[in-house]
């Protein structure tokens, strides 16, 4: 039986890379050469933080068995993929890429051609990856509606691969074991994070008391500031406007 535990893992904590055009926190080791299941907390891989300046990104690179999914805290991404897809994303939306045997894609902020006049937005997202629960599989792109996520609605499942969670939730990852929920809670707004053998819980905004009690002397979370939790849950309370991404998992990588 596993035991519950939870550790606070502030945003300082972070591995921080800061180039000219773009800040990239990760909240995991990220770059070297090393197995990304020796480091991950259940199955998340990879939580990377990236506020992008205009006209800036990641050029066409390729990807293979994971299950990336990209969530839009501020700004407009354009996306091209090797399936044919060209698109801009906004934080109405996230996406979901199944990499499978193999998509090749790039990501940008082009913030300038969105609107048409040219200006110079910054682009901030949170990109996770998890891996899939089948070798092999055909790559998949889908975009991930985000309008449920809202400031009276609590905890929103957003992706999963999870049967029992299959019918309310409009994206899907290929993990059975998976669900990425998000939140966007208004002041005194509840979060009710679930309990499992392993859950992340990450801020990008705002700021939450956890509920009554304390994690590793801390009652409050910011932004970059995370929880990582091992067969519990906790509740977060917003005390300001506040946006949190949640990953349940029912696995370890």
């Amino acid at each position: 039986m596993t035991t519950a535990t939870a550790r606070f893992v502030p945003a300082t904590d972070r591995t921080t890379l800061v180039l000219e055009s773009m800040t990239s926190s990760h909240s995991f080791p990220f770059a070297g050469n090393f197995r990304l299941e020796d480091y991950a907390h259940g199955l998340l891989l990879v939580n990377n933080e990236d506020v992008v300046e205009a006209g800036s990104g990641f050029d066409r690179h390729r990807h293979a068995e994971m299950e990336i999914v990209t969530w839009i805290v501020s700004g407009s991404l354009v996306h091209r993929d090797s399936l044919g897809n060209s698109l801009v994303l906004t934080p109405d939306a996230a996406q979901r890429m199944s990499a499978g045997t193999g998509i090749t894609h790039s990501e940008y902020n082009d913030s300038w051609t969105v609107a048409g006049d040219r200006h110079r937005d910054r682009l901030h997202v949170v990109q996770m990856w998890i891996p899939p629960d089948t070798p092999g599989l055909t790559p998949e792109y889908q975009e991930l509606p985000t309008d449920a996520v809202a400031p009276d609605a609590g905890l929103v499942p957003v992706a999963t691969g999870m049967p029992r969670r299959l019918d309310a939730t409009p994206g899907r990852i290929h993990n059975r074991y998976a669900t990425f929920h998000a939140a966007r809670p208004a002041i005194g707004v509840h979060v009710a994070v679930p309990d499992a053998p392993f859950v992340h819980v990450f801020v990008t905004r705002g700021r939450l008391s956890i509920g009554t009690s304390e994690v590793d002397g801390t009652t409050e979370l910011g932004p970059g500031d995370a929880l990582r939790l091992t067969g519990r849950g906790v509740g977060l309370v917003a005390l300001e406007p506040s946006e949190v991404l949640v990953w349940e998992m029912h696995a370890h990588a």
